[in-house]
């Protein structure tokens, strides 16, 4: 999604768990969705923060100023409200606004966790400042990040002032010479927290985040922590189509596609975009800084390196009629979502009626797309609860009215020990909202979520900020999701990457699915 982006950029995929996906402070577990975070002399700026006063639908007359027309691509305050858009809202981005995007992935991915290894799970943020001058040292970034944000605000038992000393004791963070030892000094400073899913990314792992990317022009968006007017919250991605533009860190966005960003948080404009997820540009009302005069500018929208998630089929059509649709998603990427619902559509005009949704081996992604993914199945849901270092909980609700499959239809979701974060998220959410019924293998249990912030010199900086909650209240970290059905009583034996083998719906009894789906079975979350 991003290529580069200054840790005012903080990309924090969403990503719970392994998921490569969006939240605050963690103490061991990787994953998320992606926001920004800021830096200030004592108080980094905020991610995207959801605004006082909603005004989503008006629209503003458009400026005459000239289009351009492109060929290419804090300090959160700790309340409920704050932390849900300055660090969970931002994740988005990193996904794109900016936002979230937080990652994730299973322990055996752990060792380098870039997006790209994505087999790895993915998921807001916040963050902190030591200083206000203009351009301070990578060390001083990642130390007043974590000290900020980190979920385990014990800093793995140690003074965290008195860790700043140790680690970068004779070298001298003005320099712009030395930094190699600058970022071995970081690094080091990083791994002392004992999180094996926080670490350091380079320039060249951070940009890989850009397939997380919902916007798709390299611009990360967030509320200004003084105006709340929504702004491009970070320097925009080096050589995108925000970049290309010259949008400027700073620059206030008036409006997405005509539509006032006044009152709207970073995933209102996110599902804005998505409601035409093939459109080709994306314009922005823009005022720079330290001018009067507004503009329309037009992007075009890039994607880059992302595959198509999604495979389906109608695996088979029963003696009593019943018609099975089969999908399965390997990743939550930024084009995740349009790619399942078209699937599904195609799926109900051949007639299917029940349906398999398969994330075997899907080690997470973005968090915000394993919500709106949830939607698509029920409406105005409970999704998960995501809580923080200080306790604050967050709890996400699924779309109204998105709903594509019928809530009477029989979903059974395939799960193994290699699914994770998102994914545990999504069947998490569809199970104990009793919409699906989970077979297979015990799920990866990775209940924590990362922030990826963009660090002033291109660095990445991936951080536990929080952990997140099942719908019913279950805390899932180190224990995954226990399936309903064993493997060996419904899913095929061969896996989920082999084409017709893999796919084999036979044995799963749908009459039996309805069943415990059914209220007088499963009890609901209200």
């Amino acid at each position: 999604m991003m290529v580069r982006c200054n840790h005012r950029h903080i990309l924090v995929l969403l990503l719970t768990l392994s998921i490569q996906s969006l939240i605050q402070r963690g103490s061991e577990g990787f994953t998320p969705i992606v926001s920004r975070a800021r830096r200030t002399a004592t108080s980094p700026n905020r991610q995207i923060c959801k605004t006082d006063g909603v005004n989503p639908s008006q629209r503003l007359r458009k400026s005459p100023s000239r289009c351009v027309q492109l060929d290419d691509d804090a300090s959160i305050s700790l309340s409920p409200k704050d932390f849900l858009n300055g660090f969970i809202r931002p994740t988005i981005f990193a996904v794109t606004l900016s936002f979230a995007t937080i990652l994730s992935q299973p322990v055996e991915n752990a060792r380098a966790l870039v997006p790209s290894e994505a087999s790895s799970p993915v998921s807001e943020v916040t963050s902190v400042t030591a200083s206000a001058t203009p351009k301070k040292s990578a060390y001083d970034e990642t130390w007043n990040l974590v000290k900020k944000y980190a979920l385990d605000q014990s800093f793995h038992g140690q003074n965290w002032d008195e860790a700043y000393s140790k680690y970068w004791a004779g070298l001298d963070l003005s320099s712009i010479d030395d930094e190699e030892r600058i970022m071995k000094a970081t690094k080091n400073l990083v791994a002392s927290l004992g999180d094996k899913y926080s670490r350091i990314l380079d320039r060249e792992a951070y940009s890989r985040i850009q397939k997380f990317d919902l916007i798709g022009v390299g611009a990360t968006l967030m509320p200004d922590p003084v105006t709340k007017e929504i702004i491009v919250g970070a320097p925009p991605v080096a050589k995108s189509a925000a970049d290309e533009a010259g949008l400027k860190m700073g620059d206030v966005v008036f409006a997405v596609n005509g539509v006032e960003t006044a009152g709207r948080t970073a995933f209102d404009i996110i599902d804005q975009i998505s409601d035409d997820p093939n459109a080709g540009v994306v314009t922005f009302t823009i005022r720079s800084k330290g001018s009067d005069a507004v503009r329309d500018v037009t992007m075009k929208r890039e994607f880059l390196e992302v595959k198509d998630p999604v495979s389906y089929r109608v695996t088979e059509t029963r003696s009593d009629g019943t018609k099975v649709g089969y999908v399965r998603i390997v990743e939550f990427n930024s084009i995740v979502k349009p790619k399942l619902e078209a699937a599904l559509r195609d799926l109900e005009s051949q007639g299917a009626d029940a349906f398999v949704l398969d994330i075997r081996g899907n080690p997470g992604g973005a968090f915000q797309s394993a919500v709106e993914i949830a939607g698509l199945f029920m409406s105005d849901k409970l999704a998960t609860d995501v809580v923080d270092g200080n306790g604050v909980d967050l709890k996400f609700r699924t779309s109204k009215d998105k709903v594509i499959i019928d809530e009477k239809d029989p979903l059974a979701i395939w799960v193994d020990g290699r699914s994770a974060s998102a994914s545990e998220v999504l069947a998490g959410a569809l199970r104990d909202n009793c919409r699906a019924v989970v077979m297979g293998d015990t799920t990866f249990g990775k209940g924590l979520v990362q922030a990826v912030y963009g660090l002033e010199n291109g660095y990445g900086l991936v951080l536990t900020v929080a952990k997140y909650l099942t719908p019913g209240g279950t805390d899932i970290n180190k224990v995954g999701i226990v399936p309903d059905i064993p493997k060996e009583d419904a899913l095929p034996s061969a896996p989920g990457f082999l084409p017709l083998l893999g796919s084999d719906t036979s044995r799963v009894d749908f009459k039996d699915v309805l069943r415990r789906m059914d209220s007088k079975v499963c009890a609901p979350i209200s």
